[in-house]
């Protein structure tokens, strides 16, 4: 009688090889969920490998840059504050090789040149010859027109690429602050490089923020208003030979720069990038430093006001040179007598400023100028920043030849920054290339000084232009005001009076200040029409008012023309320009544009 197996050696038994003898182990197979599972790891094992192998071996270093850009946030249009488009992605093809697919690289690079005549051959012809090689780039972002024709040679081992070549519409125009890419849509300036930096992300989070997709990066800039800044200081520059001009326009109540300017500039749609890397064509409102020369005595101005050490019905000495130790401080138009705050304003008296300085004291001068940011780097959305050039050390002479302009040396928006805080009611607000509203500004801003004493530095601004060094700055009914500021640029180490910077620092309408304008010419020279000088009063005082004349009406400003500050402001533009358009004209000019 047989007894019956239990299961599991049934099962046992139903398993076993033929020809078991009973004296080894039994070994289980896998079952079916495991096996799928362990061939499941092997698979994507194997493409992690194989994605990993292609990206280190089948492609050289120009592709793999390629592949990571693609898996990147798109680059954003730029449009200014209209919606005019400044910066965007056209489509563009690119030319490759295989040269372990071609069969004769001569005849293939002879076929290439017939379109494309600036192939360097020697070193294509080099790395088309490695077979080796996966991939070479022959041409990058090519018009429609190469492409076909390259399509239509049908090279075995030639292909193409459909990408994305960033363009400028406005060329040279908006150069600055637009900035450029590289050939692989980098940022390499301005405010390209700014996306790269953080401002991509920054503006994806502000489109979720407004439940929207992706959208264009919307600048502060008015191009109509950048125009007319970009031509009359080119008109400038040339005028009075000027090796270099810059200029900017910015909303004081806001921080909007609604347009900056530095000539010379360059062509950002320029492949070759030579003229955009010249040493010349750093932009001077942001990159560079310089001394402001007297516009900077507004700053002392408003500091002496705002202690309370200075009013306006005060007199200073100024019969004669002050002396500090063995240094002895002059004024250019001397006036030799006993001056009231608005007469040293208006005759830009080295020698009243200083003593207003020295009245308000050393430490306090000092942390002034650190109160309204004129000893830090100011920072916004364009990346070249450059740093401020201070005294070694802060000593009486330091302080006082600083209250005039003389010894430190700030970016030029820096400078505007300031004087809008002087005349906008005492707020600092931080410079902005974005759009932005007064309440977001408003909260962003911080006070240093009254809203007394700005009322009274808009006072000084006003007459000034009637009366002082800035009366050619007049644009008729349109109530401007400013500050005029000339310094000896440094020539081997020293301070040349042959060389110099001039600046005017205005705004406009100085009843109800809503616009700043900003004019420096680099090294201008003397007229036979400007009697032989060439002081800011003679060339970046003009350059302003004609530039306001023209952008007013662009920006809404409406003129006044039933004053008799008006009237007389008419009668001086004539004698300076000839026979003008009046300012009405130049309105209804300007709206027709």
């Amino acid at each position: 009688m047989s007894v019956p197996h239990p299961p599991q050696a049934q099962r046992a038994d139903a398993t076993r090889p033929a020809g078991w003898d009973g004296s080894r182990l039994l070994v289980r197979e896998p079952r079916p969920r495991v096996r799928f599972v362990l061939g499941l790891f092997a698979v994507l094992f194997a493409a992690v490998a194989l994605k990993a192998a292609w990206l280190m071996l089948a492609q050289d270093e120009p592709k793999r840059r390629v592949v990571v850009h693609r898996q990147s946030i798109p680059r954003p249009d730029i449009v200014d504050r209209n919606g005019a488009v400044l910066a965007a992605d056209v489509p563009r093809a690119s030319i490759f090789a295989e040269p372990y697919r071609m069969a004769n690289v001569d005849q293939a690079l002879m076929a290439l040149m017939s379109v494309l005549p600036d192939l360097d051959i020697q070193k294509l012809r080099g790395r088309l010859s490695d077979k080796r090689r996966k991939f070479v780039w022959i041409a990058r972002k090519v018009p429609r027109e190469v492409e076909s024709r390259i399509v239509a040679l049908a090279i075995p081992g030639i292909r193409v690429m459909k990408e994305k070549k960033r363009v400028y519409p406005m060329g040279r125009l908006t150069a600055h602050v637009i900035g450029f890419t590289d050939i692989d849509k980098r940022g390499l300036s301005g405010i390209e490089r700014w996306l790269d930096g953080g401002g991509k992300l920054f503006m994806v989070s502000r489109a979720k923020a407004a439940g929207e997709g992706a959208l264009p990066v919307p600048l502060a800039l008015d191009v109509r208003v950048q125009e007319a800044l970009r031509a009359e200081l080119a008109a400038a520059k040339e005028k009075f030979r000027a090796i270099g001009a810059g200029g900017l326009v910015m909303d004081v109540n806001t921080g909007e720069v609604l347009a900056l300017v530095s000539l010379p500039d360059f062509d950002p749609n320029d492949p070759n990038r030579k003229e955009a890397l010249a040493k010349d064509r750093l932009n001077r409102m942001t990159a560079g430093v310089f001394e402001l020369g007297s516009v900077v005595k507004a700053v002392t101005f408003a500091m002496a006001l705002d202690n309370g050490t200075a009013r306006l019905d005060k007199k200073y000495d100024a019969r004669f040179p002050l002396k500090i130790g063995r240094a002895k401080i002059h004024d250019y138009h001397a006036q030799r007598r006993w001056l009231t705050v608005p007469e040293i304003f208006i005759h830009s008296s080295n020698i009243g400023t200083a003593r207003m300085a020295l009245e308000v004291g050393l430490q306090k001068h000092w942390a002034f100028l650190r109160k309204v940011g004129l000893t830090q780097r100011l920072r916004t959305e364009l990346p070249e920043s450059a740093r401020p050039l201070l005294p070694r050390r802060w000593s009486t002479i330091t302080s006082v030849t600083a209250s005039y302009g003389h010894g430190f040396a700030v970016q030029p928006l820096q400078g505007a920054q300031v004087v809008a805080a002087l005349i906008n009611g005492g707020r600092l607000i931080p410079p902005t290339f974005l759009k932005r509203d007064r309440e977001t500004a408003l909260a962003m801003s911080r006070r240093v000084i009254s809203e007394g004493a700005s009322r009274k530095m808009r006072y000084l601004f006003r007459l000034n232009a009637i009366e002082g060094t800035a009366r050619r700055a007049a644009a008729p009914g349109y109530r401007v005001g400013g500050k005029t500021g000339t310094a000896e640029k440094i020539v081997n180490g020293k301070y040349s009076k042959d060389h110099r910077l001039t600046t005017f620092i205005g705004a406009f309408p100085m009843d109800d200040p809503k616009y700043l304008v900003l004019v420096m010419l680099d090294d201008p020279q003397p007229l036979p029409e400007t009697h032989g000088f060439a002081t800011s009063g003679w060339n970046a005082v003009p350059t302003a008012g004609r530039i306001i004349a023209r952008i007013a009406p662009i920006l809404g400003v409406a003129p006044r023309l039933d004053t008799e500050e008006a009237k007389r402001e008419l009668i001086r533009w004539r004698r300076l320009y000839g026979k003008p358009a009046s300012a009405p004209q130049v309105a209804q000019s300007e709206a027709k544009r």
